[in-house]
């Protein structure tokens, strides 16, 4: 009965029906815009954006032909399709929990796809291999890698984020790539998504040469159906775009913990997107302290909002450019922190309320164990975590080897499903619902096999390793500060993809690290060498004697060809041919 408890609060509590409110119930799409700029502890600071679109359409029931703001291909791909939801992120590099504190939205290194389908659909197989080679070709990606042997079927770890709460888990899929590299492909059709492109308003600063010059980059696109009025008579479809990027204190800050919009993006703001009907920035000058500014923010402005935060509210400045009085005379807007100090940079950060960390242990290229350890450091608050873990085919799980132990006990979990792989066929599927006591550390630890592959199925460099998706941890962690759903569409845009129904607690998604396993490589230089030794001794060898046996000798010229002749006559003497 508890282990039903603890699975029904993770996964359905934290999920409720959106609602627009009355100044956006009016018929028409609207589009807003926001970028929040975060200082972390480490000297680095963190830039988030948020663009929104929403189509006052149901794509599900009606079909659409006029698109304003909202994008017509991938309308388009939702009705063609029949997708409920999608979620589709891009990210080059690691978020450090531990340096840069929780993340607002954390995703997985490389790309990462899941889709919840229509009940409508027959074949969610076939539907969502041809909806992943048509989102490669859309966002110039390598999505049509995704196949059998890297897509699974989640039972409890992700639930829809939209309006509908689909209980079927055989219409989603989901699969990660954790070797995809972003660059600036993925960005520039990213950006086309906009409606007013890379040419006005926020995304006016995504410059690529230096958002891909910096520690951590991310961009994503989430689609959901809303609820369009307080009743949900009428459903409208949201379009969530959001990339955070973070820039190294010592490589783009020049050592110093003085940022501005000029510095970090080498652009200022000039004027918002003409069509939306939101446009913001909001500056956090506390950056991870508690209860002090450690940052002047310029030019003055003031606008302020307390905003709840990872279960704590906190006081951002705010910059609203839709008042004229947000940009100087010469229509420009640089954005600018300055550190007052005041800051130990001796003393050790205060350690997130919940991280967690993967990594393989042993020797050898035979066996191994792949631990995950992870970390509650509330006081006094035990909460139950969701954790999704899938491996590949070729690394046999002995599921037997299991072992969850916290504070030296072992842990049982409250709810397991393992799906074991098939080889060439589907990888290993294993979701735990772990209860974390309070200031506790838990470790997971599975052993495995590596196997061994046919010549054919290596890559390229086999000798470099190969990659194995990150471990995924869904988490419902105790709130200090409460949030009504009502203040939903009034909130900020990064503190609303994951709303909590009672406002009690906050959901929290996490990624760790993507393993880099070795496996039994056979000597492919060895085949290389032999082909090269043979064919020079062909070639030079056997193919000198035989031109020289089989070629016919003519003297053009009778009278000064003596040497030549000489040695022509010779030739033909051996082969017992008359001589000339």
């Amino acid at each position: 009965m508890a282990a039903a408890v603890l699975l029904c609060l993770l996964l359905s509590a934290a999920w409720s029906p959106w609602t627009v409110s009355s100044e956006e119930q009016g018929e028409g799409n609207t589009f807003r815009e926001e970028l929040l700029l975060t200082p972390l502890r480490s000297g680095d600071i963190a830039a988030t954006f948020q663009f929104r679109t929403r189509l006052d359409s149901d794509l599900r029931q009606e079909r659409v032909s006029h698109y304003r703001l909202f994008p017509k291909v991938l309308g388009q791909v939702i009705s063609k399709y029949s997708v409920q939801e999608l979620h589709l992120s891009f990210t080059q590099g690691f978020w450090r929990t531990r340096s840069w504190g929780q993340p607002l939205l954390q995703a997985p290194a490389g790309a990462e796809l899941w889709v919840w389908f229509q009940d409508s659909v027959t074949d969610v197989d076939k539907t969502w291999k041809e909806l992943s080679n048509i989102l490669s070709g859309i966002f110039c990606a390598s999505l049509n890698f995704i196949d059998s042997t890297n897509t699974v079927t989640p039972t409890a770890s992700f639930k829809p984020l939209g309006l509908v709460n689909v209980t079927n888990h055989n219409l989603l899929r989901y699969a990660t790539l954790p070797r995809e590299i972003v660059c600036t492909e993925n960005l520039t059709p990213w950006k086309k998504l906009l409606p007013c492109g890379s040419k006005a308003g926020l995304a006016t600063l995504l410059k690529a040469e230096r958002l891909y010059y910096s520690s951590y980059h991310s961009q994503s696109v989430h689609i959901r159906p809303i609820c369009r009025n307080a009743d949900c008579s009428k459903v409208s479809w949201e379009l969530r775009q959001a990339l955070t990027v973070v820039f190294d204190m010592y490589s783009t800050g020049l050592g110093k913990r003085d940022w501005s919009l000029f510095k970090m993006f080498s652009r200022t703001i000039t004027e918002p997107c003409p069509l939306a009907t939101q446009s913001k920035i909001y500056v956090d000058p506390s950056g991870s302290e508690k209860d002090s500014e450690l940052f002047d923010v310029s030019p003055l402005t003031q606008l302020e909002s307390q905003v709840p935060v990872h279960g704590e509210r906190k006081l951002y400045t705010v910059y609203n450019l839709l008042e004229p009085g947000v940009f100087n005379t010469s229509r420009n807007l640089n954005i600018a922190l300055k550190w007052k100090g005041g800051i130990s940079e001796s003393s050790p950060p205060q350690p997130p309320v919940f991280h967690a960390e993967r990594y393989v242990s042993g020797y050898g290229l035979q066996t191994g164990v792949i631990n995950t350890v992870v970390y509650n450091n509330h006081p006094f608050r035990a909460f139950p975590v969701m954790l999704l873990e899938t491996v590949p085919w070729y690394l046999r799980l002995y599921i037997h080897t299991l072992t969850i132990t916290t504070k030296g006990k072992e842990n049982k979990p409250s709810y397991i499903y393992y799906e074991p792989a098939k080889d060439r066929q589907r990888p290993h599927l294993l979701e735990m619902l772990i209860q974390l006591p309070p200031s506790s550390v838990t470790k997971i630890s599975i052993e495995f096999e590596r196997a061994l592959l046919k010549w054919t199925e290596y890559p390229p460099d086999p000798n470099h390793g190969f990659y194995i998706s990150p471990s995924v941890l869904s988490v419902l962690i105790p709130s200090a500060a409460t949030m009504r759903t009502d203040e939903m569409e009034e909130s900020p845009l990064f503190t609303t993809l994951f709303p909590s129904s009672d406002g009690s607690s906050y959901f929290m998604r996490l990624y760790t690290e993507p393993l880099l396993v070795n496996l039994p490589t056979p000597d492919f230089s060895m085949p290389y060498n032999v082909i090269c030794l043979t064919c020079t001794v062909v070639a030079v060898g056997y193919g000198s004697i035989y031109n020289l046996l089989t070629r016919t000798f003519q003297v053009e010229d009778s009278k000064g060809g003596g040497l030549v002749k000489k040695l022509a006559n010779v030739i033909r003497r051996i082969r017992g041919v008359p001589p000339l």
